[in-house]
């Protein structure tokens, strides 16, 4: 196995929530991985749909690929995961980084759920920093990426890195780092341990708002981040860092969803367990995250 190897990486953009999710796929052995695929959700109706893991279900198909891990950066706070979904329809195994029993200790206090369990037990593997597995014949491994959030990683396969909230395009700066267990000195050096990667190493970044209108995008190098990122290129030390990053995140209203998705995405991308009348239904704790911009 060759550790710069490069797999083909296809993206499925979903514009509600300006998401990317990928297919890595290794081309000798047809393996392949998914990564942060998306579980369709209008909270103004509270109904769901499969529209964009099925498109995704389909693109594998097509394809002729056998689907060997179904991946997930973290917890995301702007979608729901359909994780569990895919793991129905594909038997494929779920994985996420190992911190994320940290998350769902903070979050089931949130969300007041005692009961509920904050072991990691949700998925069918927690990588550990450094940890090593691939994707057919390419090699991955897992960089622990935390300051988004407390349970964030990049997957490196072969020459490409999925760092989903770390990073955004060069125009888009730096993912905001003021959610519960944030930390924007965390995300400074882990954006730093990313790139520490080789220049021509391929960033495949998880969202897209695409600045000034322009078309959208996800694929940049390390060496153009280093060079362009307009958080980055202007901050030469950690502390101007935090100063921007802090600044910037005073002005940021929450995410829509996101008092929908943790509860869902803490729980492996499970929807709440039906009630007596066979309805599912999601809780919300009022002023939990008050100090909060309003948009």
């Amino acid at each position: 196995m060759q550790e710069r190897a490069a797999p083909e990486v296809t993206a499925f953009y979903e514009e509600r929530t300006f998401s990317l999710q990928y297919v890595a796929a290794d081309p000798a052995t047809g393996q392949c991985a998914i990564i942060d695929p998306v579980l369709d959700f209008d909270e103004k109706s509270g109904a769901t749909a499969t529209r964009s893991a099925d498109a995704i279900l389909d693109f594998v198909a097509g394809r002729g690929l056998t689907v060997a891990w179904i991946l997930d950066t973290h917890p995301h706070a702007d979608h729901f995961s359909a994780a569990g979904y895919l793991r129905e329809r594909t038997g494929a195994p779920t994985a996420i980084g190992e911190k994320v029993v940290e998350v769902q200790r903070l979050w089931k206090e949130i969300y007041n759920w005692p009961d509920f369990p904050a072991d990691g037990s949700q998925w069918d593997r927690l990588f550990a920093e450094g940890e090593r597995f691939h994707i057919g014949e390419i090699p991955a491994r897992v960089l622990f990426s935390p300051g988004h959030t407390l349970a964030s990683v990049t997957y490196c396969i072969g020459d490409a890195a999925f760092v989903h909230d770390t990073l955004f395009m060069p125009d888009g700066g730096t993912a905001r780092a003021d959610f519960p267990g944030g930390d924007a000195a965390r995300l400074w050096h882990s954006i730093q341990e990313i790139l520490s990667l080789p220049d021509e190493t391929r960033l495949f970044t998880g969202h897209d708002y695409q600045p000034g209108g322009r078309p959208v995008r996800w694929q940049s190098t390390v060496a153009e981040q280093k060079a362009h990122n307009i958080h980055i290129a202007r901050c030469r030390s950690c502390e101007e860092f935090v100063a921007l990053r802090q600044a910037r995140d005073r002005t940021l209203p929450m995410p829509r969803l996101i008092l929908h998705a943790l509860q869902v995405n803490m729980n492996g991308g499970r929807l709440p367990e039906p009630e007596a009348n066979g309805r599912r239904y999601l809780k919300f704790p009022i002023d939990a995250l008050s100090a909060a911009a309003w948009s």
